[in-house]
């Protein structure tokens, strides 16, 4: 098939990639180039770079739905548009545009988690089955049939970026499949439960900001869901520290108000939360490198008895 493919993060890399192994990627649509680093220099997005690896033409509008972008779509005549993790709300005159219309790759079961940060929120949430499903794209937001399902185990000390991979693997297969199951002509559409439906909202950096008076195994899941980026972060004396793993340890609470440091070892530091005490083991203070808590305590002192915020 003729396949236009939409798709910006790293995630979506490997689905591209496989759409190239038996179709024909005629154009590659992206976000625009950003910023990046100290530097700020103009870095493409991974879709673009893999697109430009292999010879494929690419177009990075700043609004897809305008008048002269979907002209240019059509020159292309796709006969699929392929979204993964494309960034941009798609108009109907685009959802019309190609033969046997748009087909996204969404990283969660569909109905529960649709929006833009599925996999984190499947973590934060505590979920531990998460999934691939592909769907044709409706002008809902992931409200169209759904396609092809796959699940994924969500192991209890998966960060993000170990879910991450293993959904992108997932999902660039899955795609594969319901195109050649289209190709057949056994592909079967279910309508969604929109009742069942729940949201998962884009993540900000507020997102991170640990309450303390949450359970150790929700403080966990936060981490854990926010790692590596953009980590889930405390306040110590005015200064921001990253926190990106910590271990549950059974120590008396009684007395200690949630979020005071209630020890310091050579391991790291155990702070109060609901029902138990975390050991900080792995952080990262504000312009220093990420390091494990042991490391940071060579070098700066953190006191007992002090309230993280």
């Amino acid at each position: 098939m003729r396949v236009i493919f939409m798709g910006t993060p790293e995630f979506a890399v490997p689905s591209l990639e496989a759409l190239l192994q038996k179709h024909e990627v005629v154009l590659v649509v992206t976000q625009p180039d950003k910023p990046k680093g100290r530097g700020k220099k103009m870095m493409p997005t991974p879709i673009k770079a893999c697109a430009m690896a292999h010879g494929i033409p690419v177009l990075q509008p700043e609004k897809v739905k305008e008048a002269q972008v979907i002209e240019e779509l059509r020159k292309y005549q796709p006969d699929l548009i392929a979204v993964t993790a494309f960034g941009q709300i798609l108009t109907e005159p685009i959802l019309e545009l190609p033969k046997y219309g748009c087909i996204n790759v969404h990283g969660s079961l569909l109905p529960k988690y649709r929006g833009a940060a599925p996999m984190q929120w499947a973590i934060i949430n505590g979920e531990t089955v998460t999934g691939i499903t592909t769907m044709y794209m409706a002008k809902g937001l992931d409200s169209g049939d759904m396609l092809l399902k796959k699940e994924v185990t969500i192991l209890p000390q998966d960060t993000f970026a170990q879910v991450h991979d293993k959904m992108a693997e997932v999902g660039a297969q899955l795609l594969l499949d319901t195109l050649d199951a289209l190709e057949a002509g056994t592909l079967k559409r279910i309508p969604q439960d929109h009742d069942a439906a729940t949201y998962a909202p884009m993540i900000t950096r507020e997102t991170g900001h640990i309450d303390w008076n949450h359970s150790g195994q929700d403080i966990q899941n936060l981490i854990r869901g926010l790692n590596p980026a953009p980590a889930a972060y405390t306040v110590y004396e005015g200064e921001t520290l990253k926190i990106f793993s910590a271990e549950r340890l059974e120590m008396p609470t009684e007395g200690d108000d949630c979020g005071m440091i209630v020890s310091v070892t050579k391991k790291g530091f155990a702070v109060a939360c609901k029902d138990c005490c975390l050991l900080i083991t792995e952080l990262q203070a504000k312009g220093g490198k990420r390091m494990t808590a042991d490391a940071y305590l060579r070098g700066h002192e953190i006191k007992t008895g002090v309230l993280l915020q």
